[in-house]
This record gives C-alpha cells, sequence and structure tokens, in this order.
C-alpha cells in the first residue's frame, strides 16, 4: 500500500485541489489519511480505483453507441 500527496493526486486525475476538496465533502472521491498534524495523504490504490470507474462510466456510455453502429 502507497500514500501519495496531494501533487500526485492531482496529477494522476487531472483535478484541481478545490475539485478534489469539493468532491470528498460529497462523498465523490475518496478521503484523504491524515498522516500528522497537518499533513494528509491519499491511498493511491484508492484514487487508481476512482480513475479506473471513472473510465469504465465512459466506456459505459459508448457502449449504446458502438451497438448501434454495428447494426447498420
Amino acid at each position: 500500500m502507497r500514500i501519495i500527496r496531494l501533487s500526485e493526486v492531482i496529477a494522476n486525475t487531472g483535478l484541481s485541489r478545490s475539485t478534489i476538496y469539493r468532491f470528498i465533502s460529497e462523498d465523490l472521491f475518496p478521503k484523504p489519511c491524515p498522516l500528522g498534524d497537518r499533513a494528509v495523504g491519499w491511498v493511491k490504490s484508492e484514487v487508481d480505483d476512482w480513475v479506473l470507474d471513472k473510465i469504465e462510466m465512459r466506456d459505459e456510455r459508448k457502449s449504446p453507441a458502438i451497438h448501434m453502429s454495428e447494426s447498420t
């Protein structure tokens, strides 16, 4: 298990800091783990899973269009 800091979360997701924290407050993104008095980090596998979920959602939306074009 690897803990990553905010800069790496931003790099891995393409989201801004404010969007990450807004998604956390809306329960749409993994919550950070406290590392110290003023430091937090995220479990890398949880962030990776979130990204993969977004890719799956994108692919599910494309599926009907692909099937429609195959039938014509």
